[in-house]
């Protein structure tokens, strides 16, 4: 699939996670996470910098002992640690946040880089895989937690249709990004 072409900078920024994950209500160990699947689909059709986060304290790659720790941080409202820097965002128009939606919200980490990331005045599209809550409060919590920028159309994608994804994403990107074409 061709690029579109893209006036606008546009960076991604993305947290994924392989391991055992619910699949049809039963689980499935992914080699590479559903987000990163969903990101390189993306990634293969606009022209955009990419930029993955990882946490200092790496989530287990077991189902339960995720949802466990997921729990407990939205619990707490912690803010896991991320290792290595931030990107800097103040060369791009629109910031697509990317990550899975556990527990009807973004996990936690990603409380962690927005606020991080400088993104006053900036387009935030939220971009999710899920089980069964699409968006969940995405838009919410980024909302929340960045109130300078402006929060656009988001995607949301299900776990396991993420291989079938390319359709949806260029319709989104249609809507969300209109000068991308």
């Amino acid at each position: 699939m061709p690029t579109l072409t893209n006036p606008e900078k546009v960076l991604i920024v993305y947290y994924s996670r392989p391991g055992e994950n619910y699949w049809y209500g039963g689980r499935r160990t992914l080699t590479i996470g559903n987000t990163e699947l969903l990101v390189r689909i993306l990634a293969d059709r606009l022209d955009c910098d990419v930029h993955r986060i990882e946490a200092v304290d790496p989530y287990l790659s077991e189902y339960d002992a995720t949802v466990a720790r997921n729990v407990r941080e939205q619990q707490e409202d912690a803010r896991p640690g991320i290792v290595g820097g931030l990107p800097d965002a103040s060369g791009y128009d629109t910031v697509i946040l990317a990550s899975p939606i556990w527990n009807v919200r973004p996990p936690m980490i990603m409380s962690t880089l927005v606020q991080g990331l400088r993104l006053d005045g900036k387009t935030i599209l939220p971009v999710a895989t899920h089980a069964m809550s699409g968006l969940g409060r995405a838009v919410t919590v980024y909302a929340e937690l960045a109130p300078t920028a402006r929060i656009g159309d988001g995607l949301a994608v299900r776990g396991e249709e993420v291989a079938e994804a390319a359709s949806a994403v260029e319709r989104w990107i249609g809507r969300a990004i209109p000068d991308a074409r």
